[in-house]
């Protein structure tokens, strides 16, 4: 019987550490983040970034409770949210031809640039971001990685 309620605690009340985060992105250039999952809650600040990438903390019903990359949290009506497609840099970083360091150089990619992900590999992404595209190290990102 013990062995029984130690079970169900451990199944129903310890988080589970194996959980995948969930990350999606903005589906607008323009996004409304309440106090409250309604339309009658009061807005508590407004994106102005398609793509930003933000992490799923909670649902109820068509509402997503979000947290972004500087921990600012509230919710967002479903409609305004898609699949993840893009990252955040934390730290300054250098885009490459190929996915490699011994590869030319093209671009400086500062901290907090939006990068839309065409695809990764095991230490390397493929991004992209306004009109250049190429590899960037998967180290101090934010957002899921694909």
């Amino acid at each position: 019987m013990f062995n029984k309620i130690v079970i169900i605690f451990l199944l129903f009340f310890i988080p589970n550490a194996a959980a995948e985060e969930i990350f999606l992105s903005l589906k607008k250039n323009k996004v409304n983040v309440r106090y409250g999952p309604s339309f009658e809650s009061p807005v508590k600040f407004i994106y102005n970034k398609i793509d930003l990438p933000i992490k799923l903390i909670d649902k109820k019903e068509n509402w997503r409770r979000i947290l972004d990359v500087k921990n600012n949290s509230g919710w967002i009506h479903s409609s305004q949210l898609k699949q993840i497609n893009s990252i955040i840099t934390l730290s300054d970083k250098i885009l490459f031809k190929r996915p490699t360091i011994f590869s030319k150089p093209i671009a400086k990619i500062k901290k907090g640039r939006v990068l839309i992900i065409q695809n990764c590999q095991t230490n390397w992404c493929k991004i992209k971001t306004d009109n250049i595209k190429g590899w960037i190290q998967r180290k101090n990102l934010w957002g899921k990685v694909k």
